[in-house]
């Protein structure tokens, strides 16, 4: 791991570390206050034989090296705590050390009472020259005493020696810190889900087109952009927008994009619908078609009809024209599913789909197709073949590492053209860093200055529609009014100019019913009218259903 991506992977864990932090410097202020307080009294002595007579015995470092083991003895310890009387629980413990080149231990007490260390220090030396002799066989020879002289005596201290609070707390710090990056190092390590571009840039080259953030909770996972077109998660959707237009010249000319998720629930259908709104919101015309012929949702989503659509086409009982649906005022159209089909895989990579999709891609700026995810089913490799590319879409904190990682390489392996990928769900600390810029004209001081500006120069009771690009269909401006564009009531039936319409070239492959189509059920896609469409090979099998 190199020193970038271990600073990335301390940026994402910081709450880890942070939190390992402040629980292992808590616990070491509490156990250091829990302490007893020890105080150290030292004093220096002199130790030396009595010269009273002559020819004297004179003390050596060994004897010193006597005096200095004996400090701690019961023969010391003993008369000692007789003579000081400490209250009980009071610890007392008593060292030495031998002056190097001199007759002097310096003699150190410490004990949990300040006055008796300070005493004990200063009684230990004349206690060793009581019983000093008994132990020196020159002193005992000789008949003389042990001679004790304190040079430096021990003073009361003021401040205990232990506990360290100030070295304490900086161990802790270093504990605590060197416990947070392990632990943060080991959740990345054990880690099996997606958390940022890190993960996705991992196993693939392509780029991030987008971070769709985490709507607050209580927030319909399926809301709109339009809900809100001032919001933030709308300017998400138009930097993607902006993204997928800028990637779009990679694919081929093909301004065609499939939309799938590695596995379902990530938000794809959600996606699929605010970025063609997005789309048709710079004037493009766009036609967003529901490939998800397992568990297909955008009619739900955008409340249309779903029950005629893209099935409904390919089986020749109806076409386009008659089946896709106007979005409102703006130039999207939309194309449901239609009905449930037994073989979706084969209707997706029929002839007449190749077909059907030739005409698309000539009659509208964009084709959009929301299809299934790509591990459970082939579905969207089937469309990627007829389109410029494929937008991936990866749920945060829900899709796994390995489950994306074998998506890329199944994509990589069937040559997919994979646009990039757009990550959603993204928590608001990530996606934080877009906040300041979407937030511009937004804030209270931007309302109050829109305010005044208005009041100066008045507003308008109404915004000024954009005249969209030239849609087959789409009546244009009036001769008295060249900014309104002509409406169309949402779920209105999309029929474009048959005379010269691309789809018209496509009538005896598609077959079209005289007169409009009564809603198609499963139940009425019998195997006579799917095999007109699909030969049979096999016998197909239902496939199964997904929620996105």
């Amino acid at each position: 791991m190199q020193f970038r991506e271990f600073l990335a992977v301390l940026g994402s864990r910081w709450k880890t570390v942070v939190v390992s932090l402040l629980l292992v410097l808590s616990a070491t202020v509490a156990a250091t206050l829990r302490i007893q307080p020890t105080y150290e009294a030292t004093t220096q002595v002199f130790f030396a034989a009595d010269s009273t007579k002559p020819g004297g015995y004179t003390l050596t470092t060994d004897d010193l090296g006597t005096f200095q083991r004996l400090v701690d003895s019961p023969v010391v310890m003993g008369p000692l705590r007789d003579s000081l009387k400490p209250a009980p629980g009071t610890s007392l413990t008593v060292t030495a050390a031998v002056t190097d080149g001199s007759p002097m231990l310096d003699i150190s007490a410490r004990s949990s009472s300040a006055t008796t260390a300070a005493a004990a220090a200063n009684a230990v030396g004349p206690e060793l020259a009581s019983i000093g002799r008994d132990f020196v066989p020159g002193l005992l020879a000789t008949g003389q005493n042990v001679k004790a002289t304190t040079i430096t005596p021990a003073e009361v201290p003021s401040r205990p020696v232990a506990p360290n609070l100030v070295q304490n707390v900086a161990l802790g710090l270093l504990a605590g810190l060197a416990l947070g990056i392990g632990l943060a190092m080991l959740r990345q390590f054990l880690d099996t889900r997606v958390r940022s571009e890190r993960d996705v840039r991992a196993v693939s080259d392509r780029p991030i087109l987008g971070a769709l953030r985490l709507l607050p909770k209580g927030t319909d996972a399926g809301t709109l952009m339009t809900d809100d077109p001032h919001g933030v998660p709308a300017e998400e959707y138009r930097r993607l927008r902006t993204n997928l237009q800028f990637a779009d010249v990679t694919t081929g000319g093909k301004h065609s994009f499939v939309i799938t998720s590695v596995m379902p629930g990530e938000g794809k259908t959600t996606t699929s619908v605010n970025l063609a709104i997005a789309l048709a919101d710079s004037g493009a015309r766009v036609l967003l078609v529901d490939g998800d012929l397992r568990n297909p949702s955008v009619a739900a989503a955008m409340g249309l009809e779903g029950n005629v659509g893209l099935t409904t086409v390919l089986l020749g009982r109806t076409t386009v024209a008659q089946a896709a649906q106007q979005w409102g005022d703006s130039t999207l159209q939309v194309l449901p599913s239609g009905a449930i089909p037994p073989n979706p895989s084969e209707l997706l990579g029929s002839t007449a789909m190749a077909t059907l999709f030739e005409e698309l891609l000539a009659a509208y700026d964009y084709v959009l197709v929301d299809s299934p995810p790509v591990l459970p089913v082939i579905d969207p490799v089937l469309i990627d073949r007829l389109v410029g590319g494929m937008l991936v879409v990866v749920g945060v904190n829900c899709t796994l590492k390995r489950d994306l990682a074998q998506a890329v390489r199944q994509l990589q392996t069937v040559d997919a053209t994979v646009a990039g990928f757009a990550l959603n769900r993204v928590p608001n600390d990530d996606a934080g860093r877009y906040g300041s810029y979407y937030a511009y004209g937004r804030g209270k001081k931007d309302r109050r200055r829109r305010e005044a500006v208005a009041s100066r120069n008045g507003s308008l009771e109404e915004a000024v529609p954009v005249t969209p690009a030239a849609i087959p269909g789409l009546s244009g401006p009036s001769d008295g009014d060249e900014h309104q564009a002509a409406r169309t009531p949402q779920g209105a039936p999309y029929a474009p100019p048959q005379s010269d319409s691309h789809f018209a070239r496509s009538q005896g492959i598609l077959r079209p019913l005289p007169s409009p189509p009564a809603p198609t059920t499963s139940e009425d896609m019998d195997d006579t009218a799917i095999n007109a469409v699909v030969p049979p090979t096999t016998q197909p099998s239902h496939g199964r259903r997904f929620a996105d």
